[in-house]
């Protein structure tokens, strides 16, 4: 009779030894491919530019969301929408966060791109 192994359980995402770790492919998030080859979520509709706060100690910072870009495009993107707005920013889960309140701006920016956007919110 054979010794029948556990399932597997949730995969571990941290090891003191090595930090942050993939949950795809185990290894270092520095040093796992797994990210680059994952499709970026699908576009949620239209492209959307509004302000939140939630989280953030009061301080505001422009969302843009429903780009559906590659992940490599929406990193060029959001690079070049800082410099623009001459403020810092960061690129999570498929949407682009600005610092400060930029949305007249940025929707002025993507139609000069040639991408639709919509302001949302107040």
């Amino acid at each position: 009779m054979s010794a029948s192994r556990p399932p597997p359980g949730p995969p571990i995402v941290y090891a003191t030894g090595r930090g942050r770790l993939c949950p795809d492919c185990g290894q270092p998030k520095g040093t796992c491919r797994c990210g680059a080859r994952r499709a970026p979520p699908p576009a949620a509709g239209p492209v959307r530019v509004g302000r939140e706060t939630q989280g953030r100690g009061g301080k505001g910072v422009t969302v843009i969301t429903g780009l559906g870009l590659p992940a490599q495009e929406l990193e060029a993107l959001a690079k070049a929408l800082k410099q623009r707005c001459g403020s810092g920013g960061r690129v999570v889960d498929g949407r682009i966060e600005i610092q400060g309140e930029h949305r007249d701006t940025l929707v002025a920016e993507l139609g000069r791109r040639g991408i639709a956007a919509r302001r949302a919110g107040g």
